[in-house]
């Protein structure tokens, strides 16, 4: 390699830093890398798009505590990632722009508009400099014929500038295909033309009369150069914006209205179906305004990535949201896009993850089928990932992700189904690992909230479509799973774990309608003994957010009786669901048996009243489901029915039991509340 020129190298002294600066941000950016360290040159905003919880959760990132196997994520390889990671290197976003759209910004001080901005003032000033450039004109023309050698001089510096400027485009052209992005390098110009607010609102005013004008092109150009603020690039662009006005003015009209022109343009009616949306590529229109959607789309990404305001981010994700049927022809920026909603629906609050789903689920169901599987795959990658960090005060968080979670994956369950059983297969081999080895490490991925959550988060799913469609093979693999959980950990530490269990269970023998004894997996919670110690108060518990409690606590009153009144929801809530079933009086037998023989062995009157309770109730349903089914005429081979039988008492829910268990849930709510 031959050495460098003095022009190279002095640019290479003043801007080089920079250069491999910004790559270092983007890699951080779009390709995540596992060890990427703060630089002093780094901005605020590519600190927070390297948090805790990346987009792009590798298997390698879960550590040993956290981790569900290092096979739970390999069916979602990062095959084809390039493809949606690169960057649109045929364009950077900026348009060729009209010399025929006026620019009215004489000075940087927007003052001047906003005192002087009378016709009859402009056109004063405008003649003024008429006059200017006509005397300069006669001047150089006499001093043309005085001195001949003077035309000779300018001939010569300009053939000198003329081959100067030649040579540093072709430098420009080397550097950019030695495959250098023109943006990261030196400005195109030095001197940008300024972009006033009154510039701004006259060609917002031109764009609304005359879509296919000039205007659109040098408005868009102005809203990327906004769009790229505080990244060091805005050079890149012939305009500076030259306040916070004309910032604000020019991001809140592009948003605002640009899908509303495209769609002017194109002919497009806001209340077309899905199919009319897509067919926008059979416009002949749609050849000359593909650059300039291309231009906007590329230019909201900048923004997404810039911002940290989270008012601002939602009001461009809800707007960015209405431009979504233009990404099925740019399907670089539909990878893209995907990664930074999905990032920003795992940390964002509860309106930017909302607005970052929105966004998601309409790719998924409205663009291509190979987008949904894309989509699938991410968010369950970042939603394992975000798991990892569990704490007790995101726990409405974590709900909130795996409800999305489920709906994306009801879309189209032939499509998902296939990713539900590899997911639940993996859980099963973890589980199946540890039950085998009895290693603390592989029992610690067991005992985590990582596979805990991600156990619920297919429970979910299950109890939402398991009547729809046939999962009976997943559904049964899920049951084993949590049954083998259960019984992995049977010491009183992890009480909390084994009750998330049942409760799972229950979930989804009521969803399910499939019969899941559950009995026997609660009542060896009641076997815990207290010390008779009260200095821990039961209201510092919250088994929602425990799976394993402190040894501090295990002989304490408060943990005692915590585990007696879950015991006795758990219960509740399973009796509720067969209370009208005719086998009501046989599955509640051993159980009762066994409440007895604990209500008779307690000394504490506050664990006595709520088991007495529960048992006369339970006795209560027992005689009256027993008379019912005395008056039946049919075998137990007749399903119809058994499944119509007490059909009009369920429909009323007025039985004794019904009524009981309303009220353990509304003490129970209101005991959390507290």
């Amino acid at each position: 390699m031959g050495k460098l020129g003095k022009k190279a190298r002095k640019f290479a002294h003043k801007n080089l830093q920079s250069v491999e600066r910004m790559k270092r941000k983007k890699n951080s950016i779009f390709k995540r890398k596992a060890h990427s360290q703060k630089k002093p040159g780094t901005t605020v905003d590519s600190e927070r798009l390297r948090t805790k919880q990346p987009t792009e959760g590798h298997s390698d990132e879960i550590t040993t505590g956290g981790d569900i196997l290092n096979n739970v994520l390999d069916y979602s390889s990062d095959e084809g990632n390039d493809e949606l990671v690169e960057d649109a290197s045929d364009s950077d976003g900026f348009l060729s722009e009209d010399s025929d759209c006026p620019y009215i910004s004489e000075k940087e001080d927007e003052n001047i508009f906003e005192e002087k901005c009378d016709h009859s003032a402009l056109l004063e000033q405008n003649k003024q400099l008429a006059l200017e450039i006509e005397g300069h004109k006669k001047k150089l023309e006499r001093l043309l014929k005085k001195d001949p050698k003077f035309s000779e001089y300018l001939e010569k510096r300009k053939d000198f500038l003329e081959k100067s400027r030649r040579e540093e485009n072709s430098s420009d052209e080397e550097g950019n295909s030695s495959g250098e992005d023109t943006i990261e390098g030196s400005p195109k110009l030095k001197h940008g033309k300024p972009l006033s607010s009154f510039t701004i609102d006259v060609w917002c005013w031109l764009v609304m009369e005359q879509p296919k004008g000039p205007a659109l092109r040098n408005l868009l150009n102005g809203f990327h150069t906004a769009c790229q603020y505080g990244i060091g690039t805005s050079g890149v662009s012939s305009q500076k914006v030259s306040s916070k006005e004309a910032f604000s003015k020019i991001l809140t009209f592009v948003l605002l209205e640009a899908d509303g022109i495209f769609c002017r343009v194109l002919g497009l009616s806001g209340s077309c179906n899905k199919d009319g949306r897509l067919n926008f590529r059979n416009k002949s229109e749609w050849g000359s305004l593909r650059p300039l959607v291309k231009s906007y789309l590329h230019s909201c990404l900048l923004l997404l990535n810039q911002v940290t305001d989270q008012e601002i981010l939602v009001f461009a994700l809800t707007r960015l949201r209405a431009s979504l049927k233009f990404l099925s022809d740019f399907p670089s920026l539909a990878g893209r896009l995907i990664q930074i909603s999905v990032h920003l629906w795992v940390s964002g609050d509860e309106k930017l993850s909302l607005s970052s789903f929105l966004i998601l689920r309409d790719i998924a169901s409205d663009l291509s089928s190979d987008w949904l599987e894309t989509c699938l795959k991410k968010m369950y990658k970042a939603f394992v990932t975000h798991c990892k960090f569990f704490d007790s005060n995101n726990l409405e968080h974590i709900e909130f992700l795996s409800d999305n979670i489920v709906e994306v994956y009801s879309l189209d369950i032939q499509r998902t189904y296939q990713h539900v059983q590899y997911s639940v297969q993996q859980l099963a081999n973890v589980l199946k690992q540890a039950m085998k080895t009895k290693k603390k490490e592989d029992l610690k991925k067991i005992s985590c909230w990582q596979y805990t959550l991600c156990t619920n988060l297919w429970v979910k799913f299950l109890s939402c479509n398991a009547r729809d469609h046939d999962l009976q093979q997943v559904l049964f693999m899920l049951i084993e799973v949590i049954r083998g959980m259960s019984h992995l950990f049977p010491g009183p530490r992890h009480v909390p774990l084994r009750l998330k269990c049942v409760q799972m269970l229950n979930h989804l023998s009521c969803s399910c309608g499939v019969f899941i004894p559950i009995a026997g997996m609660v009542f060896d919670c009641l076997e815990q003994k207290a010390s008779g110690s009260t200095g821990t108060r039961k209201e510092c518990l919250k088994f929602s957010s425990l799976l394993k409690v402190p040894k501090y606590l295990l002989k304490s009153q408060g943990f005692h009786e915590k585990c007696v009144l879950s015991v006795i929801e758990i219960l509740s809530a399973h009796f509720a669901q067969w209370s009208y079933h005719v086998s009501f009086p046989d599955l509640a037998t051993i159980p009762l048996i066994l409440l007895k023989k604990f209500h008779d062995k307690a000394t504490s009157e506050n664990l006595r009243r709520p088991v007495k309770r529960l048992i006369d109730q339970v006795e209560r349903n027992i005689e009256f489901v027993g008379k019912k089914r005395d008056e039946v005429t049919f075998s137990p081979d007749d399903r119809e029915s058994i499944e119509t039988f007490l059909q009009l008492e369920r429909s009323g829910s007025n039985t004794p039991f019904t009524q009981y268990y309303a009220s353990v849930l509304k003490s129970s709510h209101s005991k959390s509340l507290i």
